[in-house]
């Protein structure tokens, strides 16, 4: 076997092993969301989240496994049966991968002061909506996990809770906030955290009747509450989380160009050595 035939050879079972990685991790991606999706109580327990929306999450997780199977299967089929179609369709897919990142990048970075804007009217608006809804509240769910998250409240400060018509009865009382605004930390009270996971253990079981506004848990206003916005908050995480966050960016990158790479190398020169190749199969 020439050397041209034994790096062929190498490149073919290098692509197929990776993608085979790749494809068992899809697996493991598809069947954690599909645990979550039949069994979002024992989940919950065992992780200890309670106020992000599990369904949409483990939907997510299920298509997200989905497609990396088959992207994964793809690459493997191709390279182990040295299909030029297969292979093609696989550097396609990972181009149109990459070119999409590379624009959502751009437009983060160009568009960033109106994304911002965006954010925050979305976010705004779920908290003037808290609670008027009982049959759409992921949004809201969402919300309360970031604040309990980041130790937060409001978007930019406590005040955005204030008037919003779901937590007052009337004018005259103390404003109440969400408990995922409580800061139980600085009390050691661990009761207002079980008034904020228990309620949504019973939303895990079957389809309950709407309930009224009052059926969640809320805090006075004046009480051992965070007294700092998200929008701080999430722009501290950012800045400290940056490195990391370019690392994994540029990692994935660079691994979808090496996977290019080696596809588009290998649907090149199947033609000029197949017939050496296939004595060695």
């Amino acid at each position: 076997m020439s050397a041209q035939d034994s790096c062929l050879s190498f490149t073919k079972y290098l692509l197929f092993v990776f993608n085979l990685f790749f494809f068992v991790l899809g697996s493991l991606i598809f069947c954690f969301g599909i645990w979550i999706l039949i069994d979002k109580t024992s989940f919950v327990s065992f992780v200890g989240l309670s106020f992000m929306p599990l369904q949409i999450w483990s939907k997510g997780l299920a298509v997200s496994g989905i497609l990396t199977m088959g992207l994964a299967l793809l690459g493997c089929v191709g390279a182990l049966k040295e299909l030029r179609c297969l292979l093609g369709l696989y550097f396609g897919i990972l181009l149109l991968l990459f070119a999409t990142q590379i624009t959502l990048g751009i437009l983060i970075s160009t568009q960033r002061i109106r994304l911002e804007r965006r954010v925050k009217d979305i976010v705004l608006q779920t908290i003037q909506m808290y609670r008027t809804d009982p049959e759409k509240t992921e949004a809201e769910e969402s919300w309360d996990y970031v604040q309990f998250q980041l130790r937060c409240c409001g978007w930019n400060s406590p005040q955005d809770w204030f008037h919003v018509p779901s937590l007052r009865s009337n004018e005259s009382e103390v404003p109440r906030v969400p408990c995922s605004c409580y800061n139980s930390s600085a009390t050691n009270d661990s009761a207002v955290f079980d008034m904020i996971s228990l309620p949504q253990f019973s939303r895990l079981g079957p389809p309950a009747r709407p309930r009224q506004n009052t059926d969640f848990c809320v805090v006075p206003a004046n009480s051992y509450i965070y007294r700092e916005g998200c929008a701080r908050n999430l722009q501290k995480w950012l800045h400290n989380n940056l490195i990391s966050i370019v690392g994994i960016c540029l990692g994935v990158g660079l691994l979808e160009l090496s996977f290019m790479t080696l596809s588009i190398f290998l649907c090149r020169n199947l033609d000029k050595v197949f017939d050496r190749l296939a004595r060695y199969r």
